[in-house]
């Protein structure tokens, strides 16, 4: 079976490469986005395995349909970039990565909060400049400091874990509260 992989990076090759190494499939890697201006290389790939930047709007699917590909494969949580309603109308099955590490998604939601809160991509700027003047660059401790987190599922939790440790009080709601949350402090 031969797969179309979009948006690629050199360590996909790598890995869907070493994981292949038991199998047969043929793999056409394409470093380019999947959209409307590279669809037609498709030719007879039955999978086309696309990520988060890849455009699979009606257009692009009613293409790929009339190329025999049967599966849109996802190499990430997120659907958001994909007519699903196309997909179903023109007999393409979608799948995903059901569960992406909820720890990296935290992590990376904590770096973001004190990259905002700390400033350091300004910070990161100016020394570049070698202009090292803090004005403009002054945070705040997350030390006691209310958070708010909607959604206790298990990318809540792991940043709540995080933000427990910096030593902010937690404020969390979700449909269906987790009372293990509340032994640990959160409201």
């Amino acid at each position: 079976m031969k797969i179309a992989f979009f948006s690629t990076k050199p360590y996909d090759k790598i890995f869907f490469g070493q994981e292949n190494s038991a199998y047969t499939f043929q793999f056409n890697f394409f470093e380019t986005h999947l959209g409307p201006h590279i669809v037609n290389a498709i030719e007879d790939e039955k999978v086309v395995c696309a990520f988060v930047n890849d455009k699979l709007n009606r257009q692009v699917i009613e293409v790929l349909a009339q190329k025999g590909v049967e599966l849109i494969a996802l190499r990430c949580a997120g659907f958001n970039n994909v007519d699903l309603e196309a997909a179903k109308e023109f007999g393409i099955q979608v799948c995903r990565v059901p569960a992406y590490s909820p720890e990296a998604v935290a992590e990376h939601t904590i770096a973001m909060l004190l990259t905002l809160n700390r400033k350091t991509h300004k910070a990161y700027n100016r020394v570049r400049e070698q202009n090292f003047a803090l004005n403009g660059l002054l945070g705040f401790n997350l030390h006691q400091k209310k958070i708010g987190v909607i959604g206790t599922g298990k990318i809540g939790k792991a940043f709540i874990k995080i933000a427990l440790g910096f030593g902010a009080q937690i404020i969390a709601y979700d449909l269906y509260p987790d009372q293990q949350l509340t032994t640990q402090g959160v409201n």
